[in-house]
């Protein structure tokens, strides 16, 4: 044996030490192909050739274990790889890498092996087995389906070398490939990203074995024969990175004899053809031998020709191979970890270049090119199995995020309220986007819009969009505005056939016999005639029901309408009514659940009528809880959007707001206030006034969520509190008056009365306010000046005039400093009412403390209906009031501060589902009708462009 073998080499050819206690690391045997065992032409994977004409016996003799060097390299990695598995799973207990191996062939010696070692780290091993002669689509399928599993982090293929195709290697992840078979690992490691890429385990045990040898590369020659694919770039580009003079050859070329003669190190990267002789190799030269493919399942450490005397050990980079291999799983596991953690965004913000005189809202959105949704998600920290994509511009945002991030620490929490709304409009949608836009796109400071999705019926009604509007809006707004996801589909459908199930139960309870309905019992036969009609009958009293049927259309037609007409009926007809899909109870509980399994129970106690005892019927009791679900399942995802500017939006629910609380969901709140980190900011916008958004926010929203508000803006305008101190009526279509058009203190100064109860209201709550003036070109200094002196006065913490409309988040960065500023108080937040007090006292609570009413007066209905909801259980939910938004009183030509009047509750009504209790002051319509001239008039589609025209 040479001088130049180093120690490890010669270790390696040592006889096996003396029997001992078996080892952990068990090395599979089989018998070579070869017919002979097998220290000839292959010798083991490291070792120096033996010298031409040597027969001597093989040192790997029949049940002999791997000599004790190599013993201590293998155990060395697997120790290391388990001592960093340990540290992880300190901080993660349940966390298991998983390693998937896809088997194409009819080698089970090395799944033995991976096993082994996997075991001794501590990971998982997946094993899926296909038929050897299975084609490329075939293995590419199961490919597929282990890239999308969240549980496997890691995934290897076993299949014949055939079946080694571009389209195959690269069907793999790039994070998942731990055998760095994929040009994008490649690719990196042949950049220079080593530490970002995943490296072919057999070419650093190739590296390892020589260098943990004492074999300097430095200067040597190296040729690696009969390697190809990834296997051979990498050998070369380690090699190379050594200071190697490294060649490449097949074994089939003429120049083969001479190149294997000047090598110092030959590599040899599949088995050597029986007609190239070992007298080609200087006696001098190293050779490794790894063609044993872990991937391909061949052994390759003989060739023909070559005699052997029984079988072997396994080849020696293969085993070390696989020991890498586990180390590469757990680094791919640490890398998923850190994935799942919180990271700073890395947003790219778009550019704005406001025009003068501003244009119309839809031709601003169609000027802006959005980006690509996927690659905004990726910029805020989302994965790519936690967003469903819909088209170019919208996803859907799963849930399993905030799992993952739930150590997470949330971020501020403000909401937009504003003063009693006027046909003036004061803008809460814009303020809110143009804040997002000033935080993220101009503070840098990761900030989350939560908006609710608007109805189709204000859409083409009276209000128009509501994405927000100038140069602060959600792009694209006619997406924002038209079906969006189909989320408000999927509740008409989920509402509808809740309401087809009632009176289908009605029907066959009134035509069909006990017997004839059937019974989902035990043992049937066991009860009697009266606990058998007890059981199967509901005695649903028809005069009860509260669940009707919903369209997203204003349609006045359907305000009150006969069912059961037809003959098929029998006669069971009843009147019944169509509200406006947002008011459905179910887009309540869509707004106001934290889960599926909250949403699914939440679903089935839904209260739609009583029996003929006075009991409450629920969706539950009708047996549709469970196809509720199945409607909702993805209507209960958030839906992500973005702003003109490129900062993120969620786009996800829109309650009713009269007779429910008008606020967007609490899963896009909570999973946005993860999202943007503890110093980030998430602002979602309250329905209507403060004195109905805002305190439903509060005592409804808040108290579902566990979520506690940081901040409350409350915008206003000058011309709606000119409005509000005495200014002329408004028309819709005909020309402001000079009122709101040039400068009148006098008039502001009065409506300041609104803007001041409105601060006062927020104030009952503990939390800061800033007051946001949604300035107008028509706006003089002097009105804006005393507009934010008068609101310091009556107690916000600061008061700011704001510019987004016409020029973006530039425009309201003087906003987002000072929210940031109120943010960095600590919160004194408390509820306006304890939950357990009685219905009439929560009720008189929010009519005094909040409206400024001397007391309430309940109609005797109303009366009857709390006695009602008290007896069935329901008294201790919290309170929706169902009023007027046009003025704190329940008269909507009353504005600024109404004074010393009586609210009136004409009736009581229950969402028990979304869970809260909601009085009806006046009479409250549900279902919205056309106005003389409706938006639908100006809307049009360019059939050549596929453009949506004069939406806004």
């Amino acid at each position: 044996m040479s001088a130049r073998l180093p120690l490890l080499l010669r270790q390696l050819r040592r006889p096996p030490p003396p029997a001992g206690p078996p080892s952990r690391l068990r090395v599979p045997r089989r018998a070579s192909s070869g017919g002979g065992g097998g220290c000839g032409g292959g010798e083991g994977l490291l070792g120096q050739r033996r010298r031409r004409g040597t027969q001597a016996g093989c040192s790997h003799g029949p049940g002999s274990r791997a000599p004790p060097a190599w013993n201590l390299i293998v155990r060395e990695v697997i120790q290391n790889s388990k001592e960093v598995l340990r540290l992880l799973q300190e901080k993660n207990p349940a966390f298991k890498p998983v390693l998937a191996i896809i088997q194409a062939s009819d080698d089970n010696l090395m799944q033995e092996v991976n096993q082994n070692l996997a075991e001794e780290a501590g990971l998982n091993i997946t094993h899926i087995c296909l038929p050897p002669e299975s084609g490329e689509d075939e293995i590419i399928d199961e490919i597929l389906k282990i890239n999308e599993d969240t549980r496997v982090h890691g995934l290897a293929l076993q299949i014949s070398e055939n079946s080694f195709s571009n389209k195959v290697l690269n069907a793999l992840k790039p994070e998942k490939d731990v055998d760095g078979v994929t040009d994008v690992n490649l690719g990196k490691l042949v950049r220079g990203d080593a530490h970002e890429c995943f490296i072919s385990p057999v070419a650093r045990a190739v590296i390892e074995l020589l260098e943990k040898s004492g074999v300097s590369l430095d200067g040597k020659k190296i040729l690696v024969v009969g390697a190809h694919g990834s296997l051979e770039a990498t050998l070369q580009c380690l090699f190379q990175r050594k200071g190697s003079m490294t060649m490449s050859s097949p074994w089939k070329t003429p120049q083969l004899q001479s190149k294997l003669q000047e090598a110092d190190i030959v590599v040899l990267g599949s088995p050597k053809p029986e007609e190239v002789p070992l007298s080609w190799i200087q006696p001098e030269t190293i050779v490794l031998n790894c063609s044993h493919d872990l991937l391909s399942g061949k052994l390759g450490s003989g060739s023909p020709g070559v005699p052997f005397s029984g079988p072997i050990a396994e080849n020696d980079v293969s085993l070390l191979a696989a020991a890498l291999r586990i180390q590469n799983m757990v680094s791919s596991g640490r890398r998923w970890l850190r994935e799942q953690q919180y990271t700073r965004w890395r947003l790219h913000c778009l550019k704005l270049q406001p025009l003068s005189p501003v244009p119309s809202d839809i031709e601003i959105s169609r000027a802006q090119t959005p980006k690509a949704v996927d690659v905004l998600a990726k910029e805020i920290g989302l994965l790519a199995d936690e967003i469903e994509i819909y088209g170019k511009s919208k996803a859907k945002v799963c849930l399993s995020l905030l799992e993952r991030l739930k150590d997470q620490a949330d971020g501020k929490y403000v909401l937009v309220a504003g003063i009693t709304p006027t046909p003036l409009g004061e803008g809460k949608s814009t303020v809110t986007i143009g804040l997002v836009q000033a935080l993220t796109a101009h503070l840098n400071i990761n900030s989350f819009a939560c908006l609710r999705q608007p109805s189709q019926g204000p859409t083409f009604g009276v209000k128009g969009g509501a994405a927000g509007g100038g140069y602060a809006q959600v792009i694209p707004m006619e997406e924002f505005n038209l079906h969006l996801t189909g989320d408000i589909h999927a509740i008409t459908a989920a509402n509808n056939l809740l309401a087809a199930a009632i009176d289908a139960r009605i029907f066959h309870e009134n035509t069909q016999t006990d017997k004839k309905l059937g019974i989902n019992k035990t043992d049937p036969s066991a009860l009697t005639e009266e606990e058998m009609s007890r059981f199967v009958r509901l005695n649903i009293d028809p005069p009860t029901i509260t669940w009707q049927r919903v369209l997203d259309t204003n349609d006045r037609f359907l305000r009150k309408i006969t069912i059961g007409q037809a003959s098929t009926e029998k006669g069971y007809s009843r009147q019944a009514q169509f509200d406006i899909a947002v008011a459905s109870e179910i887009m309540a509980v869509l707004a106001l659940t934290d889960s599926l399994k909250d949403m699914k129970e939440r679903l089935g106690r839904m209260v739609v009528a009583s029996d003929r005892n006075g009991q409450p019927i629920t969706a539950e009791d009708l047996g549709v809880t469970g196809a509720l679900t199945v409607l909702m399942k993805d209507a209960i995802k958030p839906n992500l959007m973005q702003t003109l500017e490129g900062t993120p939006v969620f786009v996800h629910a829109g309650p009713f707001a009269n007779i429910a609380h008008g606020n967007s969901s609490v899963l896009a709140d909570k999973i946005a206030l993860k999202l943007v980190g503890k110093e980030g900011f998430v602002v979602t916008e309250a329905g209507f006034g403060a004195d109905i958004g805002m305190e439903k926010f509060f005592n409804i929203k808040c108290r579902a969520s566990g979520l506690v508000p940081n901040v409350v803006v409350l915008v206003a305008t000058v011309r709606a509190l000119k409005m509000h101190g005495g200014g002329p009526s408004v028309t819709a279509g005909v020309p402001l008056k000079k009122e709101y058009t040039e400068e009148n203190i006098q008039l502001v100064a009065d409506g300041c009365c609104n803007l001041q109860k409105q601060i006062q209201i927020a104030q009952l709550f503990g939390v800061p306010v800033v007051v946001a003036l949604n300035v107008f070109k028509t706006d003089t200094r002097a009105e804006i000046d005393l507009v934010c002196e008068l609101a310091k006065r009556a107690g916000a913490f600061d008061a700011v005039p704001c510019y987004h409309w016409s020029m973006g988040g530039k425009g309201s960065v003087d906003l987002a400093w000072a929210v940031r500023e109120a943010a960095s108080k600590r919160s004194r937040f408390q509820f306006l009412y304890d939950v357990q007090l009685p219905i009439v006292e929560k009720i008189r609570t929010i009519a005094q403390a909040v409206y400024g009413a001397r007391d309430i007066e309940l109609s005797p209905e109303a009366q009857s209906k709390i006695d009602l909801y008290t007896q069935q259980g329901f008294g201790n939910l919290p309170i929706c009031m169902a009023k007027t938004h046009l003025s704190l009183s329940h008269q909507p030509d009353k504005k600024g501060v109404p004074r010393d009047f009586i609210l009136p509750i004409s009736d009581v009504r229950a969402s028990i589902g979304a869970g809260f209790i909601y009085p009806l002051v006046g009479t409250m319509s549900t279902m919205p009708g056309l106005p003389t001239r409706p938006c639908f008039y100006d809307i049009d589609l360019d059939t050549e462009t596929e453009q949506v025209q004069g939406l806004f």
